[in-house]
């Protein structure tokens, strides 16, 4: 039995959480170069800014995982969002330069840590609706990373500072804090004593880590691939495509993802083919020399990378047992890895032979993937039974 209560919002918090997580990086990401302006800095040291950032979300799994399984979660949330809004506050009043890197360091640890725990809240609060959730969840991360570049260049193009993004962090955070204060009329739903046994189950270690791997490989190529695109348009096509085959491949991602929510059962099978299309495409793409061909092959591709992201949360809850944060946490750990390892990969691979034979190289990747989900699938078959 599904029980609704009144005050059953409590999912469109989390939806919130994770589009601000969206919209603070693409957000940034569009406004390194104005950051740049304001504080002098070489191509060197933005690098160096952005990879504070980034070694925050790292870390923060790791440091925080295990205390947020034992806490509260929406306690936690509550707490992480306040220190969101302040430090997002301070970056908009105060102008120094190592206050402003150590606010980056603070600001990759609280949205790192809300991702994760909210992920995990959402399954713990919605047992029964938690996997198509997830679809939608993940779907707000996309988006706010869509929109936010839209964002940053109306602003700027009226005048306004780059500063304005943390003022926008700043009050849907608190926008956040608010929806958690008065929480009590949200209840869990109701669930039976087979879906109540599985969420307090086993922690298995094999299976979180094969997931990880997944999705390290997979935000490596992501993030690869958005290095590569744009370039190839410009030197290869002389197009000025490249932005817009970028845009498409990111926005394809929210009808992904939804649609992984709805078929949540065959998540197994979707990663499976997700992990063969994607390497093919690639393929396909640096064989190609029409831009338009390429550009209509980003909408399949981008499809395909969407619907990796839920469906590894949907087949690592079963293993995560009451430990929902700590997986949650080392699989967000593993992003963050693979964004550093394989950006990097890219740019001495591209510089060293061209960017498409970079980026073929890492959507051979792939493999390693497709043989983790097929052996998930072999030993685990109880696990990925969905609920």
């Amino acid at each position: 039995m599904n029980r609704k209560t009144k005050g059953d919002y409590l999912w469109l918090v989390f939806f919130i959480i994770i589009f601000i997580n969206g919209f603070e990086s693409g957000g940034y990401q569009a406004s390194l170069l104005d950051i740049g302006k304001t504080y002098d800095l070489s191509t060197t040291s933005k690098g160096i800014f952005a990879s504070v950032e980034l070694f925050a979300t790292m870390l923060a799994p790791i440091i925080l995982g295990a205390w947020a399984d034992r806490s509260n979660k929406l306690n936690f949330l509550k707490l992480f969002l306040i220190i969101q809004l302040a430090t997002s506050f301070m970056i908009t009043i105060l102008t120094s330069r190592i206050i402003f890197l150590g606010a980056m360091f603070i600001i990759g640890l609280t949205t790192s840590a809300l991702q994760f725990v909210a992920i995990a809240a959402l399954v713990d609060y919605y047992p029964l609706s938690g996997n198509k959730k997830i679809g939608y969840l993940t779907s707000m991360y996309a988006l706010g990373a869509f929109v936010a570049p839209l964002v940053v260049a109306f602003y700027l193009h009226l005048g306004f500072s780059w500063r304005t993004l943390f003022a926008s962090m700043a009050i849907t955070s608190a926008i956040a804090v608010f929806g958690l204060v008065h929480p009590s009329d949200t209840v869990r739903e109701d669930v039976d004593t087979i879906i109540k046994e599985n969420a307090v189950g086993k922690f298995i270690l094999p299976g979180i880590l094969m997931l990880c791997i997944v999705m390290c490989i997979y935000v490596g190529y992501e993030n690869g691939f958005a290095f590569f695109i744009d370039t190839l348009f410009a030197e290869e096509f002389a197009s000025s495509l490249g932005k817009y085959a970028l845009s498409i491949f990111w926005i394809v991602m929210i009808p992904s993802r939804v649609m992984v929510g709805h078929t949540s059962k065959h998540s197994s099978a979707i990663l499976i083919c997700a992990t063969i299309a994607i390497p093919t495409i690639t393929f396909i793409i640096a064989q190609l020399s029409s831009d338009i061909a390429v550009f209509l092959l980003c909408i399949p591709l981008g499809f395909a990378c969407g619907s990796i992201y839920p469906c590894v949360l949907t087949l690592a809850m079963p293993f995560a047992g009451a430990h929902k944060a700590t997986a949650t946490g080392m699989i967000t750990t593993a992003t963050g890895i693979g964004a550093v390892v394989f950006t990097a990969l890219t740019g001495y691979m591209g510089e060293k032979w061209d960017l498409k034979t970079a980026v073929v190289f890492l959507s051979y990747f792939f493999v390693i993937s497709l043989a983790a989900v097929i052996l998930l699938a072999h030993k685990f078959s109880k696990n990925l039974t969905s609920e």
